[in-house]
């Protein structure tokens, strides 16, 4: 059993900061990429920002600059800090993992927490 669990969501005023960090949990042999998605009121999930295993990223253009992902693999955990917020910022934010579990055999999949909200207000 595999648990992604988000912390760190919260109320804002634009232009401060927050960082939201996620833990992966359980039979984990590996880690690929991590990534965080967001979701806003009435529009489509998008991606935020993905790191792989050895570091890599890539950033929604709209956040490059402001939000800064990172991992640290010996914990599994993925944080996104976010500066200089602005309330089209305001979503659920959630991240995924795309792992390999080992029990009797190795299991490959995505896994999701349940997100946490982020409102900036203006």
């Amino acid at each position: 059993q595999v648990q992604l669990v988000e912390s760190g969501g919260g109320l804002v005023q634009a232009g401060g900061s927050l960082r939201l960090s996620c833990a992966a949990s359980g039979s984990i042999f590996s880690i690929s990429a991590m990534a965080w998605y967001r979701q806003a009121p009435g529009k489509q999930r998008e991606l935020v920002g993905r790191i792989t295993s050895g570091g890599s990223t890539i950033y929604k253009d709209s956040v490059k600059g402001r939000f800064t992902i990172s991992r640290d693999n010996a914990k599994n955990t993925v944080d996104l800090q976010m500066n200089s917020l602005k309330p089209e910022d305001t979503a659920v934010y959630s991240c995924n993992a795309d792992l390999t579990t080992y029990s009797s055999k190795y299991y490959s999949r995505t896994y999701w927490g349940q997100g946490t909200q982020v409102t900036v207000s203006s």
